[in-house]
């Protein structure tokens, strides 16, 4: 086994920004209307709390939204915010707010008829751009009206998702993605000033020339834009097998690498340069069919890649929270390899359990590595998260701690996900793999996804707290120091008791 070992120096700060809770993704708005997609968002926000949530479809025709009918020879238009109102009240009584991904197309605005996914989202231009701005115009005042200008100015607005792609936005124009970002910026910006809004919300295919090219027609054009955004994969090209792709990891470097370049493009514009970057998407992979997603490698990758992406970036969205979720259809099983954090039946999967260690950090870091990141309270307490993926190679690793700290007894805490103790994935395939598992099924799944919990007293003499934090393959451990006072009621000797 490799020891790692590491002097933790509590005068020391190190750069770590962490915004893991920031935002998270969902499918469509309309699934929001769905029990389990609630009671699922309902348990991410009781565990982990994120500010924000980003989700496609919110002009879909299944959102009713837009409508046109003919009076006295003319066409007029209508708006129907029913469905609307309900997601978006919804979220925001769980402590949530919409972080607004502005599309896709409604049917009777489209210039075309290119649809994408199951649920045949419309990513044509509008025939009318004076409809689209109305459109937008018209959800923006509804909400003001509804929640109040204050609470609406909080919300980040996006224009569209991945126009790099000709999926995504027909024939990937360049050019008339910047107009429907110009139109779409403005008639947020008519609504109130203060509203932020960005783009281009762009993917890893000819990224560097996109996001320069949106860059200068912003800045050559006086257009608004708040923040930039673009999203982020970390997986190569996919090998298709039955219903399910497999594909190769980067690695944490590659992926990180990219990001540091786009803001490197962005930085290089004078105007822009400092400007926030919002990863509106991150993962593994990304297609909803690829198994990693289920697994502690996938949990062990994102939270070494969680460690760093505050570096250059304002907030990172995970790809998702949960997985009712209707990209290419629905699920066959529970473990289907689809996005989220919680497999449908409220299973948490192993990467659930990264972002609960996160919550739990404290802001300021003293010690970074390819491993490891330590976080310490006012008072000297020490949390940290530790890590080891691997992808095919590699073994187990024992990171060995020396940190100098006050003398005194302490608390050594330790929560670890690994194959071993923390496994859903393995036990849902020991079980039979069954595509409906029963209610008692369900709930051996949820004790199978619960961290393996050690405790150990350490008494510090002479200012050195000596630890030890053993990670198996893909495992990640949270560990705590904390300074404690014992106390003994009279005549409870622990010496006399037996098995402690």
């Amino acid at each position: 086994m490799k020891i790692l070992a590491y002097r933790i120096n509590l005068e020391n700060t190190v750069p770590f920004g962490n915004n893991a809770a920031y935002c998270v993704g969902t499918g469509r708005m309309n699934l929001a209307l769905r029990h389990e997609y609630h009671k699922q968002l309902e348990k991410v926000q009781e565990d982990i709390g994120f500010a924000y949530i980003r989700g496609h479809g919110l002009f879909c025709d299944d959102m009713a939204v837009y409508h046109t009918y003919t009076e006295d020879g003319i066409e007029k238009e209508e708006y129907n915010f029913s469905y609307v109102d309900m997601v978006f009240d919804g979220y925001l009584s769980l402590g949530i707010k919409p972080f607004v991904e502005l599309g896709f197309m409604p049917e009777q605005m489209a210039s075309g008829s290119q649809t994408i996914f199951y649920w045949k989202g419309n990513v044509t231009p509008p025939v009318c751009y004076d409809k689209w701005a109305r459109l937008v115009t018209a959800a923006v005042t509804h909400w003001i009206e509804r929640y109040g200008s204050e609470e609406v100015i909080s919300w980040p607005f996006e224009v569209w998702n991945e126009p790099n792609l000709p999926g995504f936005w027909k024939d990937a124009d360049m050019e008339e993605y910047f107009k429907l970002y110009d139109v779409t910026s403005r008639a947020v910006k008519s609504c109130d000033a203060r509203i932020r809004v960005g783009g281009p919300a762009i993917c890893g295919v000819d990224d560097e020339r996109w996001m320069r090219c949106f860059l200068e027609y912003c800045s050559e054009n006086n257009v608004p834009l708040d923040f930039v955004t673009r999203h982020a994969y970390a997986t190569e090209a996919p090998e298709t097998d039955g219903r399910y792709v497999y594909q190769k990891l980067i690695t944490p470097e590659a992926f990180m690498e990219e990001l540091r370049q786009s803001r490197l493009i962005i930085d290089s514009f004078p105007q822009f340069s400092g400007m926030e970057m919002h990863i509106t998407e991150f993962n593994t992979s990304y297609s909803p069919k690829n198994p990693i997603h289920d697994t502690n490698l996938n949990a062990a990758y994102i939270a070494r890649v969680l460690s760093e992406l505050g570096d250059c970036c304002a907030s990172y969205s995970y790809w998702t929270f949960g997985d009712v979720f209707e990209e290419t259809g629905v699920a066959f099983t529970p473990f289907s390899g689809c996005f989220g954090l919680l497999a449908n039946g409220g299973i948490p999967k192993p990467t659930y359990l990264t972002y609960v260690f996160y919550k739990e950090l404290y802001p300021e870091a003293v010690a970074r590595s390819e491993h490891f990141i330590v976080t310490k309270s006012d008072s000297g307490d020490l949390r940290g998260v530790a890590w080891n993926p691997v992808d095919g190679q590699g073994g187990d690793i024992t990171l060995r701690f020396l940190a100098a700290v006050k003398d005194g007894a302490y608390l050594l805490l330790l929560k670890t996900a690994d194959e071993i103790t923390c496994n859903p994935l393995k036990t849902w395939l020991d079980m039979g793999s069954p595509a409906y598992p029963s209610k008692r099924q369900t709930e051996l799944l949820k004790e199978c996804a619960r961290p393996r919990i050690t405790t150990k007293r350490l008494d510090v003499r002479d200012g050195d707290a000596e630890f030890e934090v053993l990670l198996t393959a893909n495992a990640v451990c949270y560990f705590e120091l904390q300074a404690i006072t014992p106390e003994t009621d009279r005549g409870f000797t622990q010496e006399r008791i037996q098995g402690v």
